[in-house]
């Protein structure tokens, strides 16, 4: 039986994770995020994702979940050599936002199984490439208004209002939204759980 911790409390990795049917439990990492010393946007996904799964499987005890999987997750967005993450104030989604503005931008999110007990740790990265439109006047602010940039990689939500800027996309949805589940699927597979066996586990 699939057994599924994820260590985050986005509701956008819970609507994913639901919406393939896998049955888990939510226990948020609180780690420290900071990009300091990272320049490379896959590099800093793949080890955020990896310190959350191992934080949350470091403190729960196994006999409590046996055989169960930790999955952290990490999102950032990169352009010019910089990695956004989720903006600290107003005017640092007016900097994000701006800098997006009319161009390319790369979404990179990493994802990592640690197995209880004995911390095995399998990570891998999905990397998706988004286009942004220029702006229509006072769309900034409009935007801000709704609250939506707060908490979120790049100061933008794809599956929100942010899907305005949006002009087109190459590669994986899901990963802008967080969590690439094609991706996931294929941890799991190593793990020796197939796509949609986890449904009959019930």
């Amino acid at each position: 039986m699939l057994r599924l911790i994820l260590a985050s409390a986005s509701p956008r990795r819970i609507e994913l994770l639901r919406q393939v049917g896998l049955k888990f439990d939510i226990m948020p990492s609180d780690i420290n995020e900071d990009s300091t010393g990272f320049d490379d946007a896959g590099k800093y996904a793949m080890e955020m994702s990896r310190r959350k799964a191992l934080h949350i499987a470091k403190k729960i005890e196994h006999s409590a979940f046996p055989d169960t999987f930790v999955l952290g997750a990490d999102t950032v967005v990169g352009i010019d050599g910089h990695l956004l993450g989720k903006p600290s104030n107003e005017d640092d989604v007016r900097r994000m936002l701006s800098l997006l503005e009319n161009r390319w931008h790369e979404v990179t999110t990493g994802i990592t199984l640690v197995r209880t007990g004995s911390l095995d740790v399998l990570t891998d990265m999905e990397v998706t490439r988004v286009k942004f439109s220029p702006y229509p006047r006072g769309f900034l602010e409009n935007y801000m208004a709704t609250g939506e940039p707060f908490g979120k990689a790049g100061s933008y939500a794809i599956q929100g209002y942010g899907s305005l800027m949006v002009e087109r996309i190459e590669g994986c949805y899901f990963n802008v939204m967080g969590l690439p589940l094609f991706k996931l699927s294929r941890l799991l597979e190593r793990r020796g759980f197939k796509p949609l066996t986890w449904l009959n586990e019930r």
